[in-house]
């Protein structure tokens, strides 16, 4: 690559080249990765907070919606500071079902079924929430289900996601996204309300 700057490869990224991509997180996974782990000191955390800065990216880039030329790295940094900022919220507001404006659909469903330390009662209602989950996933399609089971009841990343069900990063994340979605709508069809 003769031209590989952050501008050129965002826009071969649109134009299809998904090796762009790839190309871009490699280059700023270091840089993005420690802003975010001094701010969580939490690997685990600051690696999932992480995927899911790039899953936001993706999803923005895709919908043409980045327009900051030269200054990818700030802008990925503002995304994964409002996620930090997102995962404090929650965290205070505890068993109550967030909806927040950063497109995370995955914390106000599935932060319900990973609950620590439950009384008898509490792991009957984490049962039925999941038992409810796997209902509602019967309704996806069969690779959306899949990432959904590998993802937040397997605990893989998505990079293990994305190599155990041979596709790209950018597939996977893209039918994370959709599922999640697909998900929300048939909360809201069949009125299903998942709360402790």
């Amino acid at each position: 690559m003769i031209n590989n700057t952050d501008s050129w490869l965002i826009s071969n990224f649109k134009n299809g080249d998904e090796k762009a991509l790839a190309v871009l997180i490699e280059r700023h996974q270091k840089e993005i990765f420690t802003f975010i782990f001094y701010k969580l000191m939490d690997e685990t955390l600051a690696n999932d907070i992480f995927q899911d800065t790039f899953m936001k990216i993706i999803v923005t880039l895709k919908e043409g919606r980045y327009n900051e030329e030269g200054k990818f790295v700030l802008w990925a940094k503002r995304i994964a500071h409002n996620l930090v900022i997102d995962h404090f919220r929650l965290k205070a507001k505890h068993n109550k079902v967030s909806e927040t404006s950063y497109d995370n659909e995955e914390f106000s469903i599935f932060d319900l079924i990973s609950g620590q330390e439950e009384n008898i009662e509490e792991q009957l209602i984490s049962r039925q929430i999941q038992e409810d989950l796997m209902k509602m996933l019967d309704y996806l399609p069969e690779n959306q289900q899949e990432v959904i089971r590998l993802r937040f009841f397997d605990g893989l990343s998505f990079k293990e996601i994305a190599d155990q069900t041979d596709s790209s990063i950018n597939t996977t994340l893209g039918r994370v996204r959709y599922a999640l979605i697909n998900l929300r709508k048939i909360m809201d069809e069949h009125q299903i309300v998942l709360t402790r």
